[in-house]
């Protein structure tokens, strides 16, 4: 190895991607472990690294040239020796001078001070904080300063991170592009309308509210929405977010305030859109955003129970949006090919609970080549809706969810979908051995997941596909799915 020239030896070494391989490797002679060194690009540590000054100094001198550095204290505690702090930090920012990707979790003893050196990376374009409990608002608006080639900007779980000089100032002078913020107590979803000018740049944006912890408890309140209220009629809000592409928003509520929802009826690139559990939206929201977002790929809607009306003679408890909103999206947005919609806390024997029907739902699917769809609770949907998506040319992945009015007849029906290629049943009780003989005798499923299904046994679920996935318990995922807590 020794008389191999350099140039192919670091091409051999750029051909082995897993790390524990170059570890080993690096230890058959000094000329592989410098070279090796040099050519480390990404490294992930934790408890194990040593944080005296002179070690980290050793560390940085064997791999000068990272570009990506994850930092991860998951799971540490005081007998895994100390963690890194704002010494150790600077060492590190003045070591990484081609730096461009760092991830920062769960470092309990870095605070702003620390946070402040890495505005001397000055080739720092991501960062991501995760569980940081003693940055404040004071490190963030050192980095934006400092850090001005910074494109992509996480925080989670940062409770001390309060006003948003930062923000502003990233918004007037930054260039970002990716933004997520989640579970950070002081930071509110009104926040983000002080980025102004940055919101132009963003291609993605993510935010979800910390919740308290009975969050998931709480029932339908007396809270009563106005359901023909149209804050996109309003031109308080003067900024342009044309350029987003990504967007999620979790566990927010927009009333009385109109907050981030107008959002909704700005960004003409949209191409995947997730809302999760937010408060007071309603039909005139989704219009305006299927009017302006002709080029959505992927829907995601999670909806509760909350109380509508549009006058004070009639309050109904229902999920945010109805069958207009799917007639929109099936008039506006025709390249829709992902679809999720989960309904919590909707009983199945109140199909009104759901805004959405059987009928508004099969024009979604019938003018958009859907070629993923998850339904969770969807209690309106039943056999007559299996045989209409069975004529679904695109149709590829479905997945039910609690779907209580699926049974054996619509497996006769959906083995005939063109295209389906991956099916999950979890927590389908009426579907029974009789129905998944049924998907057998198609030999047509690559994949098929069985969960918690009753009715179902192990024996009539082999051999149905390529790939078969059974559990006749209620899993973690599933729980997850299902809105539990795990």
């Amino acid at each position: 190895m020794e008389d191999l020239p350099e140039a192919l030896v670091t091409e051999i070494l750029n051909r082995i991607t897993t790390t524990s391989d170059l570890n080993s490797l690096s230890l058959v002679s000094k000329q592989l472990y410098k070279i090796e060194g040099n050519q480390r690009g990404a490294i992930r540590v934790g408890s194990g690294l040593c944080t005296a000054t002179k070690a980290l100094t050793s560390f940085y001198a064997r791999f000068p040239n990272l570009r990506k550095v994850e930092i991860d204290y998951s799971g540490w505690t005081p007998e895994h020796g100390n963690q890194l702090d704002n010494e150790g930090l600077s060492v590190f920012s003045s070591h990484c001078s081609s730096l461009i990707d760092l991830t920062l979790s769960f470092c309990s003893f870095i605070d702003d001070s620390g946070l402040a050196c890495l505005a001397y990376c000055k080739t720092l374009v991501s960062l991501r904080l995760n569980s940081a409990p003693k940055i404040m608002s004071f490190g963030l608006f050192s980095v934006a300063v400092g850090c001005t080639n910074l494109s992509a900007l996480h925080l989670t779980d940062c409770d001390e991170i309060d006003n948003v000089e930062w923000l502003e100032y990233l918004g007037r002078n930054g260039s970002l592009e990716e933004l997520v913020v989640k579970n950070c107590k002081g930071i509110n979803h009104h926040d983000f309308l002080k980025f102004g000018p940055g919101w132009m740049k963003l291609q993605k944006f993510e935010f979800e509210r910390k919740r308290g912890r009975y969050d998931s408890l709480i029932a339908i309140g007396d809270e009563v929405y106005d359901s023909s209220y149209d804050a996109h009629s309003m031109d308080i809000y003067d900024f342009c977010c044309e350029s987003l592409m990504d967007l999620r928003l979790a566990h927010i509520e927009t009333w009385p305030e109109v907050g981030l929802r107008v959002v909704l009826g700005k960004c003409k690139a949209l191409e995947k859109l997730c809302l999760e559990y937010v408060r007071a939206l309603n039909d005139n929201d989704m219009i305006a955003l299927s009017r302006s977002c002709s080029n959505l790929k992927s829907i995601t809607l999670w909806l509760k129970l909350e109380r509508f009306s549009s006058d004070v003679s009639y309050c109904e408890s229902r999920t945010s949006f109805t069958d207009n909103s799917l007639y929109a999206l099936a008039l506006n947005c025709r390249k829709l090919q992902m679809v999720d919609l989960r309904f919590t806390g909707c009983s199945r024997d109140w199909p009104s609970e759901i805004g959405f029907t059987q009928q508004g739902f099969l024009v979604l699917i019938q003018s958009c080549p859907i070629r993923v769809l998850v339904l969770n609770n969807a209690n309106f949907f039943d056999d007559r809706g299996m045989k209409a998506l069975s004529s679904s040319p695109h149709l590829e992945t479905l997945e039910l969810i609690l779907c209580h009015a699926v049974n054996d007849v619509g497996m006769r029906f959906i083995v005939h979908t063109p295209c389906l290629s991956s099916l999950t049943l979890r927590a389908c009780h009426k579907v029974t051995d009789v129905g998944v003989a049924e998907l057998g005798r198609a030999h047509k499923l690559e994949s098929l997941v069985i969960e918690h299904c009753g009715r179902v046994s192990l024996q009539a679920a082999q051999g149905v596909a390529k790939s078969v996935h059974y559990s006749s318990k209620c899993s973690d995922a599933l729980k997850k799915k299902l809105g539990f807590s795990v």
